[in-house]
């Protein structure tokens, strides 16, 4: 099966990975503006989230040879590739095995190292939603509110909703088995993995995920990495401050 994608304009191929609980309609908006710059975007979903399908194998191998069956299948290679969080991670382990199909990689907030569990409270509140009660978006949120207070960060969970029939909603994402693979999203890129070609990773100044002690780390498995930092930015960088992303990214492409 090949993967659900969003594909916007001509010119160099460019692919954007989302992160866990994400999907493609996430960076919409950046992938037109990348797109005016001429480059060809695939704003993709990954397995159990979005509109690609479901399985219950969710790890970041399969992630990766998702990806590389994609890419056969729509015919590129040299491709720019950009993941953000869990998709930062299919995008470090894409390109350390695939090296010959990426020109220039780009990782938005996160390290290759290991990270512990830390989206209970939100699973935990998409199970706490029953469809046969909650008949709107409004009660839907007011129910994940409960367990998810900020404001953002149910905005962007609540993209996950849609009618799966008149008068029914539903969740886009394979949430039961999210749930028990969630650990996998944490797993550390392996120790031998290595990318030797053009790498930004790029950190909201407002984030943990990459921090100073991440550094060399990240020049152990990205020779030619640079790291910048985005100001009056958190974990969702490219929602928090679309403009300087957008410039950061498009003076590396550059």
């Amino acid at each position: 099966m090949v993967l659900h994608s969003n594909i916007i304009g001509e010119g160099k191929p460019f692919i954007i990975l989302h992160g866990f609980l994400g999907m493609s309609d996430n960076w919409k908006t950046l992938g037109r503006k990348f797109s005016e710059q001429g480059y060809q975007l695939h704003l993709v979903d990954q397995r159990n989230h979005g509109r690609s399908f479901h399985d219950d194998v969710f790890d970041y191998e399969v992630l990766v040879e998702d990806l590389r069956w994609y890419c056969e299948q729509h015919k590129l290679r040299d491709i720019v590739l950009l993941g953000h969080s869990m998709g930062g991670k299919t995008a470090m382990l894409f390109a350390t095995k695939y090296p010959h199909l990426v020109c220039k990689l780009i990782v938005a907030d996160i390290s290759p190292r290991f990270y512990p569990v830390h989206h209970d409270a939100i699973l935990e509140g998409l199970s706490s939603l029953d469809f046969s009660i909650l008949k709107t978006r409004k009660e839907t949120d007011a129910q994940l509110s409960n367990f998810v207070p900020e404001f953002g960060t149910r905005q962007f969970l609540l993209k996950n909703l849609h009618w799966v029939e008149k008068g029914q909603l539903g969740l886009r994402i394979n949430l039961s088995v999210l749930k028990d693979e969630v650990s996998e999203v944490g797993e550390a890129l392996p120790m031998h993995a290595k990318f030797n070609k053009e790498t930004l990773f790029l950190r909201g100044d407002k984030s943990e995920y990459i921090g100073a002690q991440d550094e060399s780390l990240i020049k152990s498995h990205f020779s030619e990495a640079s790291i910048v930092t985005i100001a009056n930015a958190g974990h969702w960088l490219h929602a928090e401050n679309p403009n300087d992303f957008f410039k950061e990214v498009m003076q590396f492409l550059s």
